[in-house]
């Protein structure tokens, strides 16, 4: 008589999220494991550069040109899609319940879902016209809200507002600008990058209302006809982009057991507090400090990192999620933005700063230093590519800003024609420090 023999079950992974966090944790699971995996998205079938989104919309791309893999790399590699949304969590019985009425079962669960915009409850918020810009739904949408306007008003002085502008005046729409700040994204940046920003923003004819608030949104049959101004200003429009920031996507955890402030809590290890739960990218907070970094960091390569580290984890080397220093980049229309470790929008009481603007108004850099060491602690640079590879190493390395100064020219990234500024930017720092020393 031959027994019968039970095969031990195949471990199931399953992620919520075909973002960059999502899709790099499923990739690298299947580099190193036979693991089932399924990803679950409300959003596309098939995981797209939203980065691109913009593009599409200017007609530079088309959609099947932000996938960056074909349509066959999902099956080939044995990683199932499912289209459908995740409306439960049940952590005792670990399985989801989708809006479509089925139940998976998960054995290790990712929580990757990615932020959503920002709503502050304005009246008319919901009337037709009236949008966010985050994922392809809002792309769809905006292709509808857009056609055969005039003119269009963004809320909030953020890099997706300065995103949408360039959009909709690749149209011909004119946009008006409402920000609340001083001078654009002077949250984020000192008031010099500040400054020239909102000088690039008006000079490409965008109608930028700085200390400007929106009160209410006004519409007529249901679609926005104008907003209103909390200094009592009317602005007619047929068109409102809510632009003001993006939070966790996380509404779906309530009751679930799943630990959350302003998103899904996780340690070093991108652990939840429930075992075999983690979370990834956007919809992250983490309970820890990093130094020189946010709680909650909503970056496409943070999101990326974080993918290739949980993956490791799960597939049985646990490893802690360490970015090292902070750095992003970014575009205001043709000026493109990079910063590496920390410049705030002011300065602490034990840094000191330099900054540098070219003649034309279009570039800059901008260094900060901790005086009482001279340790370099980051830079801002507008219009001029630098190396990530030099400042991350710098950083780590804890260099000083003399250092740093006089090999200035390694980091620059710029093509080979391009003007260089190092002997100008390196004199006019020769100069700040002799005319504070007298």
């Amino acid at each position: 008589m031959i027994e019968s023999v039970s095969l031990p079950r195949m471990t199931h992974v399953v992620i919520i999220g075909n973002g960059i966090s999502g899709i790099t944790a499923a990739r690298n699971i299947r580099k190193q494991s036979d693991y089932k995996i399924t990803v679950i998205s409300s959003e596309t079938e098939y995981f797209f550069s939203r980065t691109a989104i913009m593009y599409i919309y200017m007609g530079h791309m088309k959609y099947e040109h932000t996938k960056p893999y074909e349509d066959w790399f999902w099956k080939k590699n044995k990683i199932d899609l499912l289209r459908d949304h995740v409306m439960k969590v049940n952590v005792q019985k670990k399985s989801l319940t989708l809006q479509s009425g089925e139940t998976v079962s998960y054995d290790k669960l990712i929580i990757a879902t990615g932020s959503k915009s920002n709503k502050f409850g304005w009246p008319g918020q919901d009337l037709q016209g009236v949008q966010s810009l985050y994922g392809y739904p809002d792309l769809e949408l905006m292709e509808k809200n857009t056609k055969g306007i005039k003119h269009a008003v963004i809320v909030g002085g953020g890099l997706i507002g300065i995103e949408m502008a360039e959009m909709l005046l690749s149209r011909k729409i004119e946009v008006t600008f409402l920000v609340r700040e001083k001078e654009f994204w002077d949250n984020v940046l000192p008031k010099q990058e500040a400054s020239l920003i909102s000088r690039h923003v008006r000079s490409h004819h965008v109608d930028l209302k700085l200390t400007t608030e929106l009160k209410k949104i006004k519409g007529d049959g249901g679609r926005v006809t104008s907003i209103e101004t909390r200094a009592g200003e009317t602005i007619e429009c047929q068109f409102v982009g809510l632009t003001a920031g993006v939070s966790p996507n996380i509404e779906f955890l309530n009751d679930s057991g799943i630990e959350t402030k302003r998103g899904v809590l996780v340690n070093e290890y991108l652990e939840t507090n429930v075992s075999d739960v983690f979370a990834l990218g956007d919809c992250v907070e983490r309970t820890y400090e990093l130094p020189g970094r946010r709680t909650v960091e909503q970056v496409w390569y943070t999101g990326r990192m974080m993918g290739e580290v949980v993956a490791q984890t799960i597939c049985g080397a646990k490893t802690k999620y360490e970015p090292g220093p902070w750095f992003n980049s970014a575009k205001f229309f043709d000026v493109e933005y990079q910063t590496y470790g920390h410049v705030g929008n002011t300065l602490k009481e034990n840094e000191s700063d330099f900054y540098w603007e070219h003649s034309s108004g279009l570039k800059c850099v901008h260094l900060v230093w901790d005086k009482t060491n001279d340790q370099f602690m980051g830079i801002n640079t507008f219009g001029i590519r630098m190396r990530h590879e030099c400042f991350d190493r710098w950083l780590r390395e804890k260099r000083s800003i003399d250092f740093v100064m006089s090999h200035l020219a390694e980091a620059n990234f710029d093509p080979e024609f391009f003007d260089r500024h190092e002997a100008e930017i390196q004199a006019k720092f020769r100069e700040q420090l002799v005319s504070h020393s007298i």
